[in-house]
């Protein structure tokens, strides 16, 4: 399906992207909507309308190969593209597969690097920016991480040999770009949220974009995810501190490697395993670690290791850059909830340093907007209207919009 990707502008003036997803294709805009691409078996394409609904959309005029000829009604033409695929040294030597997107001309244009998170997918294949940003007129260089894709390698967590990588991703972007390279950037989402900061010094950044990343360590976002938990559970402060306790504990086992920790988590374990609130619990690895007896984690929890930096902390970082940054939050985030970061944000901007803090209100992790069930569960109708476009408007240098953003900072 990656022969199926593309970028289109429609003849309203709006612009659509096709990419890769596990099962297919995915469409999106610039606003924020999305949906799937499917050839059904009457040999006709149709769109779907959303993240996890197929509403039966009326048939497209698209073929694979050769893309998007109408859509929603309109005529779509093809937003051209130079491509360049490479293979470049990372840290320590390791082979690592990337590529160049930019658009098309001889303009000079902004490159943005975009900096992995946790995913083990290949960003070569399925990270969407290859086609959002050049429908806005930038350059993209996207590479898969080590153990990845086409990458050479062992997968890890570590922060730092991960920023190594990708310092050589902006050098090889610079490389490839040549005298069409204006400014260049990183964008790290979600874990890249750590590692990208890292990198940017290194990779003499001229701005970063951090999606939906956190300005605490991992170990307190796993306290920060199983808190919340236990809130919205429906229990209360004295619950959600115990709740807290115990994520301390799971924290300190993890980040020893499963070495020490135990008799400390034991004693919480056996006094609140009875609690109705107890059964709530989840967190990053808060849950995992509490349904498995100490013998057992002793064995089996180093297996589990990926190098992980639990006690990397990225204010000290943040600190030390003096270059534009915009940091995107999701206002509903479940996974990496925003509280502490977006606090910690407000202080540095208060202290004049050059960041941009961007909140869209309605959003969980990945900026996707949702419908709630009566029983709590969120589905996925599609993205925060605006983030594409902030991603894009920043590398360009002008200020973002944010329309749905009561809580956006000035810089």
């Amino acid at each position: 399906m990656q022969a199926c990707s593309g970028a289109w502008r429609l003849s309203d003036g709006r612009g659509v992207t096709a990419s890769p997803v596990e099962a297919g294709l995915r469409w999106r805009t610039l606003e924020g909507e999305t949906g799937r691409l499917r050839l059904n078996a009457d040999g006709v394409w149709h769109a779907s309308h959303g993240g996890e609904i197929d509403d039966g959309r009326a048939p497209v005029a698209f073929s694979c190969p050769g893309g998007l000829e109408r859509f929603e009604g309109l005529a779509a033409t093809a937003v051209p593209t130079v491509v360049v695929d490479t293979v470049f040294a990372g840290s320590g030597g390791v082979r690592l597969a990337g590529r160049l997107t930019l658009p098309a001309g001889p303009d000079t244009v902004p490159v943005i690097v975009q900096v992995h998170g946790s995913e083990r997918t290949s960003a070569l294949v399925f990270d969407p920016f290859q086609q959002l940003l050049p429908l806005q007129g930038i350059g993209v260089f996207v590479y898969d991480k080590r153990g990845t894709g086409g990458s050479d390698g062992r997968y890890t967590q570590d922060f730092e040999v991960l920023a190594a990588d990708a310092v050589a991703a902006a050098r090889e972007a610079r490389r490839l770009a040549g005298p069409r390279l204006g400014r260049l950037g990183l964008h790290g989402a979600s874990q890249g949220g750590w590692v990208a900061p890292l990198a940017a010094t290194g990779a003499s950044a001229d701005f970063l974009i951090v999606s939906y990343g956190l300005l605490e360590s991992p170990l307190e976002e796993n306290r920060s995810q199983t808190i919340l938990d236990v809130a919205e559970a429906g229990f209360g402060s004295g619950e959600q501190a115990a709740a807290g306790a115990l994520a301390d504990a799971a924290g300190t086992v993890m980040a020893s490697g499963f070495r020490e920790g135990f008799r400390e988590l034991e004693v919480l374990r056996r006094e609140h395993r009875e609690a109705p609130w107890y059964g709530a619990i989840k967190g990053e690895f808060t849950g995992e670690i509490l349904r498995y007896p100490p013998l057992l984690l002793r064995l089996f929890g180093p297996l589990r290791s990926q190098g992980t930096s639990w006690r990397h902390q990225g204010e000290p970082v943040l600190r030390g850059l003096n270059i534009p940054v915009l940091w995107i939050l999701a206002s509903e985030d479940r996974e990496a909830p925003p509280q502490q970061t977006r606090s910690r944000l407000a202080a540095l901007i208060a202290e004049e340093r050059p960041i941009q803090l961007a909140e869209f209100a309605g959003a969980d992790h990945g900026m996707r907007v949702f419908d709630t069930a009566s029983d709590g569960s969120r589905r996925w109708t599609g993205y925060a209207p605006g983030y594409f476009r902030a991603v894009g408007d920043f590398a360009l240098g002008r200020t973002p919009e944010n329309d749905s953003n009561p809580r956006s900072l000035p810089p």
